[in-house]
């Protein structure tokens, strides 16, 4: 057997013993890298190449703006921003059937998008608006997949830390991929807010908000949210008009939710250790993913795993259609165990030159991998915003899948809607003229 087909044996093998004995997904990433080089390079220079690959991988100015956009979410996370927005977006609702779920829909897509961090939104949001959903006589089931399903919305609406791995991977503009996961974000939270009306209209009056807010009150409350939002305003509006970077970009996020916070007095200089310990925790877990995977790109490379691939997928079929179809399960298969990082990092750079044979655009690529993989934060086993949410409503994951069903459906014809109607994440790059 030569050494290429054993290091892709080894590191099939290796993964999937990781995965089947739970063991972390960094830490069988990293393993298995370094088992696969062995064939290829031997032990003393599989070690040293597959630390080397960790360095380099991280060692990345752009890749900077991670851990500044993780510091930035978890300022707002902890100086109550969350509740602003909540209030805002029920003022939105309104008092439409059932308006408090709604509210969560539109909350989360807030949220989600001015911290970049589907997680920070399910937690922060569903803090505020669990208990008040169950008051009022929601499900307490309904109540967790609602604040489920609609988190990662946020994950696609700009700024997106996911879009910055994938700027990375594919070589493409930061600008136009922010640009080009705004509608497919609202898509997800449209999606949510219908299956949430056809909820309500099984049980007519019982879920419609009893609360009258005059529009005083409420040119109040938004005038409140507007500080908050000013902050997608700052760091899109500053990418796209040339002055400043991404990673700049970050850090004018984090310098403005501090100075936002201290105006609040909602965070004192005794709670700064603590924001940058939970900032540092997020920011080494997400770091460590990049560089196991760096580390495994190069293996795979070096072994030619991805000219494989593409010449097996090539061979099945030569329609673009039967391509994309066969690519989007794949990685909804692999987004159930895998974090969006490292899923980005590892298949990108085997399927972007595949798509782009069949005159898929990059951009609109990387709207239909990032939408794909955020499915996954929300199904099981891997799910880290299902496991949240299911935690602040102190329920079993068990019950609220059978409430999230429907919401999954929704978001998935709305993920096919992304893939085959490709203007709807082209539109607005290409009007702005970043493509």
């Amino acid at each position: 057997m030569d050494p290429a087909t054993l290091a892709g044996l080894v590191l099939l093998l290796s993964i999937v013993v990781g995965i089947v004995f739970s063991v972390p997904i960094a830490i069988v990433i990293g393993t298995a890298s370094m088992l696969a080089a062995i064939p290829l390079l031997g032990l003393e220079a599989a070690a040293l190449v597959t630390a080397q690959r960790m360095f380099t991988g991280i060692n990345s100015f752009p890749l900077l703006a991670i851990p500044l956009f993780v510091l930035a979410g978890v300022i707002m996370n902890t100086g109550g921003i969350a509740g602003r927005l909540v209030d805002a977006a029920k003022v939105l609702t309104g008092r439409a059937p059932a308006s408090l779920a709604q509210t969560n829909v539109v909350a989360n897509a807030m949220f989600g998008a001015v911290s970049g961090a589907a997680v920070a939104a399910a937690a922060a949001v569903g803090n505020v608006m669990h208990p008040r959903m169950v008051k009022d006589g929601y499900e307490r089931r309904f109540a967790a997949a609602v604040n489920v399903a609609s988190a990662p919305s946020g994950m696609l609406i700009p700024p997106s830390n996911t879009f910055i791995v994938y700027s990375l991977v594919s070589s493409t503009s930061i600008a136009a991929l922010f640009m080009a996961g705004a509608v497919p974000g609202l898509l997800w939270a449209l999606a949510c807010a219908v299956v949430v009306h056809l909820h309500a209209r099984r049980q007519p009056g019982r879920l419609r908000s009893a609360e009258r807010v005059t529009l005083p009150q409420a040119l109040l409350v938004l005038w409140r949210a507007v500080p908050s939002l000013l902050m997608i305003v700052i760091v899109v509006g500053g990418i796209l008009g040339g002055y400043f970077t991404a990673t700049e970009s970050a850090s004018i996020a984090v310098v403005y939710c501090l100075v936002l916070s201290a105006f609040y007095r909602t965070i004192r200089v005794r709670d700064l250790p603590t924001i940058l310990i939970d900032a540092g925790r997020t920011t080494a877990i997400v770091m460590l993913l990049v560089a196991v995977s760096t580390a495994l790109s190069f293996v795979m490379s070096f072994a030619r795993i991805p000219d494989l691939i593409s010449d097996l997928v090539l061979g099945f079929t030569d329609s673009g259609t039967v391509v994309l179809v066969i690519m989007m399960v794949i990685l909804l298969l692999v987004g159930t165990f895998m974090d969006p990082t490292p899923a980005i990092l590892i298949f990108v750079p085997i399927f972007l030159p595949i798509v782009t044979e069949f005159g898929v655009d990059p951009v609109h690529f990387g709207a239909m991998v990032v939408m794909n993989l955020s499915l996954g934060v929300i199904t099981p086993p891997v799910g880290n915003v299902l496991f949240v949410g299911a935690r602040i409503a102190r329920l079993r994951i068990e019950p609220v899948i059978t409430r999230l069903w429907p919401f999954l459906v929704a978001i998935a014809l709305a993920l096919l809607l992304v893939v085959f109607v490709p203007q709807l994440s082209l539109w607005l790059p290409t009007t702005m003229g970043l493509m």
